[in-house]
């Protein structure tokens, strides 16, 4: 059985990651007592055969959980032969603020004597410890719905794959780095195709922009160097059983010299080994 942990603070999306989930065939239950997370799933297992894959939502709102024992209770689950994950949700507190003054939500910690900024920061105290526990931390402040549910379901794919899953991500260093990535090279001591015209518009899938870089030396040793590290290091990093590696390919807009490593760096690991893609943040798929 695989179980998929969804936490975070209020307003952060964990409603939007429960419904991604639900989609992609997860039985979901929401503000799960952690002390039940055992005996639930222990019957489930003798009960329902045919529920294989569960979602529970975890949060502040549960009087008398003790969030501590969740390390404790997810060693047990997985000797358990049950495949567990928690997903965490945050965001900046100006944005959490905003969004509950747009939406007009109360938060579940505030009261007459609890204000809405004060609420965000105790909810971040009492959920700090599976923060800490968890796989995978989203910070969802400059992500729209519908870039959230992209990501989570893009994230739940990954962690679904038989042998770890390795990812190449290309993004602009100006649109902020990636939350995911594991390890970041830097394109931008490279030629830049956006100072020749008629390149400037293209992507670095296309072939004037291929051609362009693929000319350069420096590109070719920075391809090689980067190889020759991932091919070293990444078994080291298969050794802590991951379920997937993210590598983030940066260069000024995210347009040319990362696209273009992120491709070559794929299509070479693509022969060497399975569960290879690659992601492209700032352009069109």
């Amino acid at each position: 059985m695989k179980l998929q942990i969804v936490s975070g603070i209020s307003g952060s999306g964990k409603t939007t990651a429960l419904q991604v989930l639900e989609d992609l065939d997860y039985y979901c239950i929401d503000n799960l007592p952690i002390e039940l997370l055992s005996e639930l799933l222990t019957e489930s297992l003798k009960n329902r055969p045919d529920i294989d894959k569960v979602a529970i939502g975890i949060d502040a709102r549960t009087p008398g959980s003790n969030l501590a024992d969740i390390s404790v209770i997810i060693q047990h689950l997985e000797k358990n032969s049950i495949q567990c994950n928690i997903l965490f949700l945050h965001a900046q507190t100006s944005i959490l603020l905003k969004r509950f003054s747009e939406t007009r939500r109360k938060h579940p910690l505030t009261n007459e004597q609890t204000s809405l900024e004060e609420a965000i920061e105790q909810e971040r105290k009492i959920l700090g410890v599976i923060q800490k526990t968890a796989h995978d931390n989203i910070d969802t402040s400059n992500q729209n719905v519908h870039q959230l549910r992209d990501k989570i379901k893009h994230l739940v794919l990954l962690n679904n794959q038989p042998v770890m899953a390795l990812q190449f991500t290309s993004f602009g260093f100006k649109h902020g780095m990636p939350d995911e990535a594991d390890i970041i090279f830097d394109m931008r001591c490279l030629p830049n195709p956006h100072w020749e015209p008629t390149l400037r518009p293209l992507t670095g899938r296309d072939q004037a922009v291929i051609k362009f870089l693929q000319q350069q030396q420096s590109c070719n040793e920075m391809f090689s160097d980067i190889q020759q590290y991932i091919e070293k290091w990444l078994p080291c990093y298969e050794k802590n059983n991951r379920n997937y590696f993210t590598i983030a390919i940066g260069c000024t807009g995210g347009q040319h010299r990362s696209v273009y490593m992120a491709e070559q760096l794929t299509k070479y690991f693509q022969q060497k080994r399975e569960a290879v893609m690659v992601r492209h943040r700032e352009i069109p798929v």
